[in-house]
């Protein structure tokens, strides 16, 4: 019965490309529909969205107005989504014309003097603030005005993030969104230990993050040498031009990129030879692009000097001395940053105490001394915390001496107590409010980049509208989009998502539960059986035997249905163990209904199953793909526990 309020869910909330109408416009034919027009589901959630009259179909043909300045990278988006929803025509014009019979699309900025036009024409307004825009679409005679209007650049590219939900819609209606982010950044920091990204993952990670309006990506693989242990020492040519390549493709998707550098294990922080060699390497990544920057003082001996000169500068190591030396150094990196770039993004560090807000010797002297424009980010109340709320982060601002950035270890996967887990929960357990009191939030994403997008899907989206975040609305949308829209396929990620929903945390407490899903049907059936008649225990173990039936199939589905084949090549032995534990279920199924029929058959099922479940349990990671490896964790403590005491709830009499 769960499977099947999922599956409708899914049906409910689906928009497939596939279902959009294209039926051709012409003076005869007009593209509103009688039908009312409904509320369309956005992600992220927009500021704001109020309905107009009437709805309307792209048909085949559109008309499309540039506004001056407009960037290639966002004409081309919304060219690609126009084809992608059945448009074959695409025609470019320069002003609205006197009669519509024909959908026009008007692109630009408020600056531009057709947009001012276009949006008076739907009773709109532009969004004021920094990344905002407003789209306002309106039935006009025999055809449409969609007007994107963004606030700025970025704001424009966001409206066409939009656009690509809304054409996937079988109808278009008449509205007005007005939208704009709560936090300033948004996006992911690839700083787990471990196997990094390949190039060819990066890249799709940026184009996916574009999807979701984040801004920012923090390139800070641990295992980068030349950004940790061989800092000091200069990229190889082609590793800089295959950088260049990545940076070139964040900026057509109008993400931050920022690159990372971790000196602290080795660096002498009064040594002005470190500090000329830092310059260095920074200006060798602006020449390839990169304009933000970042210093990473995390994971390090902060009591004990590298070198004997900081001991003559900043006296006997303490934790106190310690962030005076920081500040130094990141307060004369910040100021040459500025200098060779007076428009560059300020700089990002991370403390060593990164991961509460109480007071210290370190804070303190952290606080007197660092460049207050120096941006500096926090784990929130742990390395990895069970929740954040409002006052967490205010405590945060008051011992840092301003707002922070969140580096939130979810869903990172690279320590001992995540070992043989993907992290896909919805994200949750962040207070409401928090955009008052953060820079924003950026998600440390697991070494397994494609199956990342369940949770980090969540992140952007309450950065980008904290008060409006819907947890699990959000997830399946996330599931949709993995899915390409696909109802089966949805259905079957968000069956193996339950699967690997528990969210671990550096103690044996998790903050999320494994498997609520299934637990609560096999709880049932528990419940049935033990407490039931006959008529009730009989229907709850056909309904178990229809679940075990979607279980076990899921796998197939994603493996066939999911859009990025990267995603079932990283999900591999967690693919497979699932199948398993799905035949070991089935069979725990049929071996239910025989007993309760009173047949000895049941014994059958239940070793078969008990030997599945042990083949499924024995699956390891692949190797070096995380930074400990280990059995692979399907449902535990919920599936598990289940097939193994199935066979004693039935007695089959002899």
């Amino acid at each position: 019965m769960k499977m099947l309020f999922t599956c409708l869910t899914v049906v409910m909330f689906g928009c497939s490309a596939a279902l959009a109408q294209t039926v051709q416009h012409s003076p005869q034919a007009s593209p509103a529909f009688a039908q009312a027009a409904t509320l369309p589901a956005i992600f992220p959630a927009p500021v704001s969205i109020e309905l107009g009259k009437g709805a309307f179909t792209l048909g085949k043909s559109v008309v499309l107005i540039t506004a001056p300045g407009v960037d290639t990278a966002t004409t081309t988006l919304v060219r690609k989504l126009l084809m992608a929803a059945g448009v074959e025509t695409v025609t470019n014009a320069r002003q609205l014309p006197q009669v519509f019979d024909y959908p026009h699309i008007v692109l630009g900025t408020g600056d531009a003097a057709i947009v001012r036009t276009a949006l008076s024409k739907s009773g709109a307004v532009l969004d004021s603030n920094v990344e905002g825009y407003t789209i306002a679409s309106t039935v006009i005679g025999n055809g449409a005005l969609i007007t994107l209007a963004g606030y700025d650049a970025d704001g424009l590219f966001h409206a066409a993030q939009t656009l690509r939900q809304l054409v996937q819609r079988a109808a278009i209606p008449a509205l007005v969104i007005k939208d704009h982010p709560a936090m300033p950044i948004r996006g992911t920091i690839e700083g787990f230990y471990g196997k990094p990204w390949s190039m060819a993952d990066r890249a799709k990670h940026l184009d996916f993050l574009a999807t979701v309006k984040a801004n920012t990506y923090i390139y800070s693989p641990k295992d980068d040498p030349y950004a940790r242990d061989r800092w000091r020492d200069a990229y190889p040519a082609a590793t800089l031009t295959e950088l260049g390549k990545l940076v070139a493709n964040a900026a057509k998707n109008h993400i931050n990129f920022v690159y990372a550098i971790s000196p602290g294990p080795t660096v002498c922080f009064s040594d002005t030879s470190d500090l000329q060699t830092l310059v260095r390497k920074f200006n060798a990544l602006r020449a390839i692009g990169v304009h933000s920057f970042y210093v990473a003082l995390d994971d390090i001996e902060y009591k004990k000097w590298n070198c004997d000169l900081d001991k003559v500068t900043f006296g006997p190591s303490s934790a106190e001395a310690a962030g005076i030396a920081q500040a130094k150094l990141l307060n004369a990196l910040q100021a040459s940053i500025k200098k060779a770039d007076p428009t560059a993004p300020d700089l990002i560090m991370v403390p060593t105490e990164y991961y509460d807000a109480k007071e210290s010797p370190y804070k303190a002297a952290l606080r007197k001394n660092l460049d207050s424009q120096v941006v500096v980010q926090w784990t929130g109340t742990d390395v990895v915390p069970p929740a954040i709320s409002v006052p967490d982060a205010k405590a945060a601002t008051k011992a840092f001496g301003r707002k922070t950035l969140l580096w939130d270890n979810y869903p990172v996967n690279d320590y001992g107590e995540s070992v043989g887990r993907l992290l896909v929960a919805p994200y949750v357990k962040r207070e409401a409010g928090l955009s008052k009191e953060l820079e924003g939030i950026l998600s440390n994403p697991m070494n397994q980049e494609a199956p990342s997008r369940a949770a980090v899907t969540g992140v952007v989206a309450f950065a980008w509208n904290d008060k409006g975040y819907d947890a699990e609305r959000t997830w399946l949308f996330a599931a949709r989009e993995l899915a390409g829209g696909d109802e089966q396929t949805t259905a079957a990620l968000l069956t193996f998502f339950d699967t690997q929903h528990l969210a671990p945390t550096f103690g044996s407490q998790p903050w999320q539960e494994q498997a609520p899903k299934l637990k609560a049907m096999l709880d049932g059936v528990r419940d049935a059986i033990a407490n039931g008649d006959v008529v009730t225990r009989r229907q709850a173990i056909a309904d178990l035997i229809r679940h075990a039936a979607v279980f076990a199939s899921a796998p197939d589905i994603i493996r066939a249905g999911i859009v990025d084949t990267s995603f079932a090549v990283d999900a591999r032995p967690w693919l497979d163990a699932m199948q398993l534990w799905g035949r070991a279920l089935q069979l725990t199924a049929a071996g239910l209904e025989a007993a309760d029929h009173g047949s000895n058959a049941a014994g059958r099922y239940f070793a078969n199953a008990k030997k599945l479940a042990a083949e499924a349990a024995a699956m390891q990671t692949i190797p070096g793909a995380t930074r400990f490896g280990g059995a692979i964790k399907i449902a535990d403590g919920v599936l598990d526990e289940f097939v193994a005491s199935a066979p004693k709830m039935i007695a089959i009499e002899k």
